[in-house]
């Protein structure tokens, strides 16, 4: 009986002092409509990127920003895509394709808030690689 109540309040405990940025994790998913997978953009284009976002409740000062990686996903190094977007569910921003060209062309759709509760979530698009000419 003392093993089970031990166990019970152990497991109450690990749930009373888990971090928020833990429940948070799972609360954040992002889908890239636009560019498609094997889709051809090209040097000083104007193409309107286009994401849907399932965002948790979230209440201050957050954002949604796109990176872009030529290596298929493997780094996103600056510069960013955007400047600070507003997060929403249905979401678009109108770029014009760098001199960056590539066969491996991925974006990351990164949601974050200024409070520690949503630290900043990458969400790669790697099923949505295009190419740059």
């Amino acid at each position: 009986m003392k093993t089970r109540l031990f166990i019970v309040l152990l497991f109450l405990m690990a749930f009373a002092f888990a971090s928020a940025n833990v429940n948070a994790q799972g609360t954040y998913s992002a889908k890239l409509i636009s560019p498609r997978l094997g889709q051809v953009l090209h040097q000083g284009q104007h193409f309107r990127i286009e994401w849907t976002a399932k965002l948790p409740d979230w209440n201050g000062m957050c954002e949604t920003e796109l990176w872009l990686s030529l290596d298929g996903g493997r780094t996103f190094n600056p510069p960013v895509i955007t400047p600070v977007v507003v997060p929403s569910t249905r979401g678009h921003y109108d770029w014009i394709v760098p001199n960056t060209p590539t066969n491996a062309a991925v974006i990351d759709i990164r949601f974050g808030c200024e409070v520690p509760y949503y630290p900043e979530t990458p969400s790669p698009q790697p099923a949505s690689t295009f190419v740059i000419r």
